[in-house]
């Protein structure tokens, strides 16, 4: 449980600028109803330039 809270917690950290300007993060959510149930996906990211970090969780 500690890992998952770390991990948005070292997001926001480097979104916030604490060595430079602040680099706003991403984020998106999506909820799928089929025949077969309901299934949920989140995902954050940042994106620097060339370089882009993203994290997702599906359920």
């Amino acid at each position: 449980m500690l890992r998952i809270a770390l991990i948005p917690t070292l997001l926001a950290l480097a979104a916030c600028g604490v060595d430079g300007e602040p680099v706003r993060p991403t984020g998106a959510a999506q909820v799928t109803i089929s025949s077969g149930g309901v299934s949920a996906a989140t995902r954050v990211g940042l994106r620097q330039g060339p370089v882009s970090l993203s994290l997702g969780l599906g359920l």
